[in-house]
């Protein structure tokens, strides 16, 4: 690869495999980048930035690893730039410098080659020399180095999601804790329970918001376990897993390097030709995001329907009014949190689709559609995080509820005849419910003006201690 200034002072001519390219003469990113930019255009939008963060890691341990082998032994300066380069664009600060769209032909080769231009020229600028100067630090055979986009993009992309699953398991982890204060907030709440959105049985508030953080903890559990799946990686088997072009010592040694450099618990594939043909962990992996998106969706259901009205709906709980709800009906506000969480969680189950094809369509050595698989993965996990964070912030932590109506509801509603089946047997309570729908009257009211029970004896049995008594004493 070679480059030259062109005359005009905005551009710079370089040269690849195809022929001359103009590039930006301020741009980090060289004669690859540019074609790419040309050729895909297609999401409108740049590859993910933790996938970004993630490659900086990615060839900062193999720019470490080849200094150990002593490949630059005889210029020390240009083994420091191209790492303090590869440590900008891992803390983010190169992020605007990779432009390429997120779907793109190559397996991601676009990705990887744009990453090597960007570190290439940024280590340049470091020695104080002009951007393309490849005969001094080369994208290819530096920056590239004993590399594949085959080994260097799935490697990247792990530590990427494995990032995200930590982030999102802190979410998690949050939410369940916000509604088990609502839980011990609500133990005295009786309300009527529902199935098939008909009156059942009488429930607490507080064992329906225990309910809520149960299934979050199950959430936070299998997110956790993701990691797990992730921490194999294929670095160092450069093209198609047989290590071709690389040292033994680097195969060995590389993947120690990133772990070093992670934090994480990463561990080199013991066959790489088989982890460099399969792409089924991001499918796993999605299929517990599925699982996650699907709790939200569920929860915040459940939140809008207890909430609906005020007046003339449930109104059972009270979410904190976050804005106006109509440009032209007042005083109306609707539960937009909830609404805008569960959009994130339809978008996650589509993501979800598209992730089963792309690993599913890959051929022999390689999956060339990873960089499907990376947008919609790493998407995933930022929304599932950033929609755990708002549901907890603006909605979960400032519900209130109505106690007053929900003990009306609940002694009107036949779930009340049922609560006093253990005291006077399930014949009298169909009876007194009967009663009370064709005279318009509450459970409480017909049991009382029938003597069956006193005021004392009905209150007892829908307390919230016997709401809550597992089973009958």
């Amino acid at each position: 690869m070679k480059a030259e200034q062109h005359n005009s002072s905005n551009m710079r001519i370089e040269n690849d495999p195809l022929g001359d390219v103009s590039v930006p003469a301020e741009a980090l990113w060289g004669a690859h980048t540019a074609r790419a930019i040309e050729n895909f255009v297609l999401s409108g939008r740049p590859v993910s930035s933790h996938l970004v963060h993630a490659y900086g890691l990615v060839k900062l341990a193999c720019a470490r690893t080849n200094t150990e082998l002593g490949c630059w032994a005889a210029d020390s300066a240009k083994a420091d730039a191209i790492q303090q380069a590869c440590r900008e664009m891992a803390e983010g600060l190169l992020d605007a410098a990779v432009p390429v769209d997120a779907l793109q032909g190559g397996a991601g080769t676009s990705t990887n080659m744009c990453v090597n231009e960007v570190l290439a020229n940024r280590a340049l600028e470091l020695l104080g020399l002009p951007r393309a100067r490849y005969d001094r630090i080369s994208p290819l055979e530096d920056l590239n180095l004993h590399q594949s986009t085959n080994d260097t993009y799935p490697t990247a992309l792990r530590v990427a999601a494995i990032y995200g699953v930590r982030a999102l398991e802190a979410e998690l982890v949050a939410l369940q804790e916000a509604f088990q204060a609502l839980e011990a907030r609500f133990a005295d709440v009786v309300k009527v329970g529902r199935t098939q959105l008909q009156d059942a049985v009488l429930i607490t508030l507080g064992r329906e918001m225990g309910a809520y953080a149960e299934a979050f903890t199950r959430d936070r559990w299998r997110v956790y376990k993701c990691e797990e799946r992730l921490r194999v990686v294929n670095l160092g088997g450069t093209a198609i897993g047989t290590g071709l072009g690389a040292p033994r010592r680097f195969i060995f040694r590389a993947v120690e390097v990133l772990r070093s450099e992670t934090g994480l618990g990463l561990a080199r594939a013991e066959n790489l030709v088989e982890a460099t043909q399969n792409a089924d962990v991001f499918v796993e992996v999605s299929g517990i995001l599925k699982a996650c998106a699907t709790s939200l969706w569920k929860v915040c259901s459940d939140l809008r329907l207890m909430s609906s009205g005020p007046e003339a709906g449930l109104g059972e709980i009270q979410l904190p009014p976050r804005q106006a709800g109509s440009s032209i009906m007042p005083g109306k506000v609707n539960p937009v949190i909830p609404e805008a969480v569960t959009q994130a969680a339809m978008r996650v189950m589509s993501n979800d689709v598209a992730i089963g094809m792309a690993c599913a369509a890959g051929s022999l050595e390689l999956n060339p559609f990873l960089p499907l698989v990376a947008d919609c993965l790493l998407e995933s996990l930022d929304l599932l995080a950033k929609a755990c964070h708002i549901l907890r912030v603006n909605c979960v932590e400032g519900i209130e509820a109505d106690s007053k109506r929900c003990l009306a509801a609940a002694e009107s509603s036949t779930a009340a005849a049922t609560a006093l089946i253990p005291a006077i047997g399930y014949e009298k309570a169909c009876c007194v419910a009967r009663t009370a729908r064709e005279c318009g009257q509450s459970i409480k009211e017909v049991v009382l003006a029938q003597a069956l029970l006193t005021v004392e004896e009905f209150d007892a049995l829908l307390s919230p201690e016997a709401v809550q008594r597992l089973g009958m004493p």
